[in-house]
């Protein structure tokens, strides 16, 4: 790999001669395939398997390394949200969020969320009943977000589309925020060849300017005393431990530090004078791509008075638009949440879909034209907040769209660990019927299945619904997310395929 001249001189300056040449060797070597499994998908068993057999991610409970990378397209237990394709180094925020959440509930938000890795990781770890806020400024990154999200299947999340300023009216709302803020992008030179070509110190010197701009639009959303975790996937001291000083010393935020192993291989602060905790993957050092992160807290009784919320009436469309700037959609935001038009679904209606849900009486069931989704009470206030600042693209729950007079069962219901496991009859399928589900083909069942709705699942865990009408069974699958791809590799290698 060639590396930008002034990439080299400027690294070389602050890590040393020897320590970069280490780097740049690994940056010319192969990237590590790291995969996180999701334990509410996947049984105890399946993690006895992998710890066995694979390497783990040291500093994450259910991340590891693979020998091969799998045929991930073609793997119905990807689609289906049984693990998601990440990054080692980044799986290292699990780190952050273990030692400062607890046991107690919190609200957090991921403010630079797309595609999904680091949330779909912090739902996760989060403590019981916890909120997560997932967001993104770019529209057609946003919805990739949500459905990476919705296959995660926590119901537990709020999916918005928002720039940073937009946050401003929510004033100490949120007790944790994490900023994986955009950057220069150094870490993933091994990964991406953009990346490279796109260097140069003038961008650096750009990004950290945003990333300034960034964090005084958010730290305003943090509590008194809450966490800001802030991270990177690049290597300079402009972009990290100087902007983590800057914090310091602009707002008056505590560096925390992480307890962490030493065979992990971390390395620690490079800013010639200072000493505060943070924490750098080097590629040469850890099996993994370039990544940095702090965690700092913020002052207590900095913040201005908490705010006492009222539920508004929830039953309406979020606003879908194109994004703009910041001060443009605060000129022509309408509230959302508010004066929704009932379209004569009936209580008893709405009653008949309940039982689609494990506890539903914990969750409200909230309706936009012939669509409910289930959102969790405790949360109403919150959402409310929510809808009354900021573009929402998913709260909650999919559950079902009313055609004609029969209720047809959303994908995300299919997805979510909420579903109750006996609420629709199931059909095992092979899987070669799955890569056909999954590209939106005709799907035929056997003889024995039921007439109707019915769950497909491929070893036991859910993949979607199809209506079963006899001779076939129409196929629910979500358009835009069908395996556009015709071609099938002659060798597939697959989650179920390693892991026996």
């Amino acid at each position: 790999m060639e590396l930008p001249v002034a990439f080299t001189d400027y690294t070389r300056s602050f890590m040393g001669a020897e320590e970069y040449n280490k780097l740049a060797e690994a940056l010319g070597g192969e990237q590590p395939v790291s995969i996180r499994l999701n334990e509410d998908k996947l049984g105890g068993s399946s993690f006895s398997l992998f710890r066995a057999s694979f390497r783990p991610v040291p500093w994450a409970g259910t991340g590891f390394y693979l020998p091969d990378r799998l045929t991930f397209t073609f793997d119905p237990l990807f689609h289906a949200g049984c693990y998601y394709v990440q990054e080692a180094a980044s799986m290292f925020v699990e780190q952050a969020l273990r030692r400062y959440t607890g046991d107690v509930p919190v609200t957090m938000l991921d403010l630079c969320a797309a595609p999904g890795g680091k949330s779909t990781h912090a739902r996760s770890v989060l403590p019981k009943g916890s909120l997560l806020v997932a967001n993104e400024v770019i529209r057609n990154r946003s919805q990739i977000l949500a459905e990476n999200l919705t296959k995660w299947g926590h119901p537990g999340v709020v999916v918005t589309n928002n720039d940073p300023a937009d946050f401003s009216s929510l004033t100490d709302f949120f007790d944790i925020l994490l900023t994986d803020v955009p950057c220069s992008g150094e870490g993933m030179f091994r990964k991406d060849s953009v990346a490279v070509s796109e260097w140069s110190p003038e961008n650096v010197d750009i990004c950290w300017q945003r990333q300034r701009r960034i964090l005084s639009d958010i730290w305003p959303c943090l509590k008194p005393e809450g966490i800001l975790i802030y991270s990177t996937c690049t290597y300079n001291t402009k972009e990290n431990e100087e902007n983590v000083r800057w914090m310091r010393d602009e707002f008056g935020a505590e560096v925390l530090p992480l307890e962490i192993s030493a065979d992990w291989n971390i390395t620690g602060n490079l800013l010639s004078g200072e000493d505060f905790p943070v924490y750098r993957f080097l590629p040469h050092r850890t099996k993994g791509e370039g990544f940095f992160l702090a965690v700092l807290r913020k002052p207590a009784g900095t913040g201005s008075p908490n705010l006492t919320f009222a539920t508004a009436n929830l039953n309406s469309a979020s606003v879908n638009q194109t994004s703009v700037s910041a001060d443009t959609r605060r000129k022509s935001r309408k509230p959302q949440g508010r004066g929704a038009k009932n379209t004569g679904i009936s209580k008893e209606q709405l009653a008949a879909i309940h039982p689609w849900l494990v506890s539903s009486g914990d969750y409200e069931f909230l309706l936009e034209d012939n669509r409910v989704s289930a959102f969790s009470k405790s949360y109403l206030p919150e959402l409310s907040a929510l809808r009354s600042s900021l573009r929402i693209l998913q709260a909650g729950v999919d559950v079902a769209e009313l055609k004609g007079k029969d209720w047809i069962p959303a994908h995300g219901l299919a997805m979510s660990i909420a579903l109750d496991p006996d609420a629709f009859a199931r059909e095992e399928i092979g899987r070669e019927q799955a890569i056909n589900y999954l590209r939106k083909e005709a799907v035929v069942l056997s003889e024995a299945a039921p007439r109707g709705i019915v769950l497909l699942t491929y070893k036991q865990i859910p993949l979607g619904f199809v209506k079963n009408i006899g001779n076939r069974a129409n196929n629910l699958y979500p358009q835009e997310w069908r395996i556009r791809s015709g071609y099938l590799p002659e060798e597939v290698l697959e989650l179920a395929t390693i892991n026996g």
